[in-house]
């Protein structure tokens, strides 16, 4: 079975593992909406990238209808 010969210090050990913290992502407004989204990619909310419609936004949809 495999055995480490020595304790890893804890300068070694956390010094392995300055590489897992993680990143706050970088998000921008949407040029059309004004909403936060991540760069390079489709706005959820309005579906424009670009200046251009590429995505027609979903209609939202009401429970209280399904109630009745």
């Amino acid at each position: 079975m495999a055995v480490p010969r020595k304790k890893v210090t804890r300068s070694k050990r956390d010094m392995r593992r300055s590489h897992l913290a993680l990143k706050a992502q970088n998000v921008i407004e949407c040029s059309n909406c004004g909403e936060l989204k991540r760069p390079h990619h489709v706005c959820a909310a309005c579906g424009h990238y670009d200046g251009r419609e590429v995505l027609v936004a979903k209609p939202e949809i009401d429970t209280d209808d399904e109630a009745a």
